[in-house]
């Protein structure tokens, strides 16, 4: 019998991160190739500018031009995150378990969440997730904001309940009046004003999970595949 290998999972490098970075990004931006031509076009040409206005000698200018490329590289990576990131938000809109996927990413330490429902309709998949931090506590409905009504007002009536005071904050994703965009759903939510000391929000996740029901044998719809359309971020 052949022993199994202790030898911990190869993770990619950094390199093969910026490579995929890329590839994902152009799939849907096919101009991508020429908007980091541009970049460090203008970066390394705005670097030998610089030179010639301060001393035009060949060593400055060489420094200067040298500057202006790795500029270049650093803006070319901050320009490909977010573009990759926008792209991410336009693949997973509207589809089950993207609001997980969301705020369980994107809403840094002062928030926690987790990429499971709290509430899911069996029928309709409609679904409610639940976020607590600084600001308070945030409902978001995904699905159906009509048929969203009643899981919602059941999360909320049982923070109220044990939570009595806490902010509760109600999210309905769609792109319809009153409901948020899931590109905007972490903007959203870190723009709520901080309301809670540390002390206080953990005391807060602790009483609102100790009344949270199982949703085990619940249908829950099956969350994007992250490795599929989580834009890889270089390290």
């Amino acid at each position: 019998m052949a022993a199994r290998s202790a030898a911990p999972e190869k993770r990619p490098g950094f390199f093969s991160q910026i490579k995929s970075l890329y590839t994902f990004t152009r799939r849907s931006f096919g101009f991508l190739p020429w908007l980091l031509t541009g970049i460090f076009i203008v970066t390394t040409g705005l670097g030998i500018v610089v030179a010639f206005l301060i001393q035009p000698q060949w060593w400055n200018i060489l420094l200067w031009g040298i500057t202006g490329f790795l500029a270049g590289i650093l803006a070319s990576l901050m320009t490909m995150t977010r573009l990759s990131t926008r792209a991410m938000y336009d693949q997973i809109d509207g589809m089950p378990g993207a609001v997980g996927h969301v705020i369980t990413t994107f809403l840094g330490r002062s928030w926690t969440a987790s990429e499971t429902p709290v509430g899911v309709n069996p029928k309709t998949q409609d679904a409610v997730y639940r976020a607590i931090g600084r600001g308070g506590v945030v409902v978001i409905g995904e699905g159906s904001q009509g048929r969203l009504q009643r899981l919602v007002n059941e999360e909320r009536s049982k923070v109220n309940r044990v939570a009595n005071g806490v902010p509760v904050h109600v999210i309905y994703i769609g792109h319809g009046t009153g409901e948020v965009p899931i590109k905007d759903l972490a903007k959203t939510i870190k723009s709520f004003p901080r309301k809670l000391d540390k002390a206080t929000m953990v005391a807060v996740m602790k009483r609102v999970d100790s009344v949270s029901q199982s949703l085990a044998s619940l249908p829950i719809p099956k969350g994007i595949d992250p490795t599929k359309v989580r834009a890889p971020r270089p390290r």
